[in-house]
């Protein structure tokens, strides 16, 4: 059984959009999708709220008008739809595990809406053992919009740490899309050398540099060969990582960064760039979890 490209409807213009792009990614790569959305009641003085039944109702609603609007759009497309009752990030979580993909959708830029509302998001690409794709958009956005099908797939890559499943992630999309993969390392001096840093030689900072070059070219090059149709360039950019990557990523198709599964501390959580793109980058954001 084909694993599906799953996408969380709550009812909200960022979740369409979310589902648009899922849709065109999951007939790139000949995958069905899976429209979920989680129905919890509302808390709070009942005599002041909303009818839940009625609310319930409309995001079921609301989830036959995404498959609807994805199978017009996509004739040979597989789409289901079904909702379920509980807290979201469990039913995300659970249901994620048997997903190729989790598509979500995301305000971006600052405050988070849809279902990063509450932090779900942020928890689900934290502790999803699959790749977590949030995908920016509101009201005005349109199909126009998430015309990212053929752009760049940004593979944001630590040398000291490289990750097979992101490396190798980049590069499937990227195939699927026919686009090239831009792999960037972004190399911050003042990271790594601290106050040292503005008196560098620039003779030892361009053989640094020089280094981090040669090692990035050698980690990609076994993916080179079992990726031969795909375009792929390399970068590494000296600078502040996360400002540095959400610039790189301005019009990719996709940023694609990686996630440890656990700390030193046994901590599950988001690492500093990926948390800067998934709330700063204008393009997609794929979270990737590895070991």
């Amino acid at each position: 059984m084909t694993n599906p490209v799953l996408v969380g409807i709550d009812g909200s213009p960022q979740s369409f959009v979310a589902a648009r792009w899922a849709g065109r990614e999951a007939a790139a790569r000949g995958l069905p999708v899976l429209l979920l959305n989680v129905w919890q009641a509302p808390a709070g003085n009942v005599q002041f709220s909303p009818d839940p039944e009625g609310l319930r109702f409309w995001e079921e609603t609301r989830v036959r008008e995404a498959g609807k609007e994805l199978t017009d759009l996509h004739p040979g497309l597989s789409v289901s739809a079904r909702q379920e009752s509980g807290p979201p990030m469990s039913v995300l979580l659970e249901a994620a595990a048997g997903a190729e993909l989790t598509v979500l959708g995301s305000r971006g830029l600052g405050a988070v809406r849809g279902f990063f509302q509450g932090s779900v998001g942020l928890h689900l690409a934290a502790r999803s053992d699959r790749p977590v794709v949030t995908v920016r958009g509101g009201a005005g956005a349109d199909i126009g919009q998430m015309d990212t099908v053929d752009r760049d797939v940004v593979l944001a890559l630590d040398l000291d740490r490289p990750c097979g499943p992101l490396i190798a992630f980049a590069l499937e999309s990227a195939a699927a899309r026919h686009a090239a993969v831009h792999a960037v390392h972004i190399w911050d001096v003042h990271r790594m050398y601290g106050y040292a840093a503005p008196s560098l030689d620039p003779e030892l900072a361009r053989e640094l540099r020089e280094e981090r070059s040669r090692l990035l070219a050698t980690t990609l090059a076994p993916w080179r060969r079992h990726f031969p149709g795909v375009v792929l360039r390399e970068s590494v950019i000296a600078g502040p990582v996360a400002q540095s990557l959400v610039a790189v990523a301005d019009r990719a198709g996709v940023l694609a960064v990686g996630r440890r599964r656990t700390h030193p501390a046994g901590a599950v959580r988001i690492g500093p760039v990926a948390h800067a793109a998934l709330h700063h980058a204008a393009c997609p954001v794929a979270v990737v979890p590895h070991d």
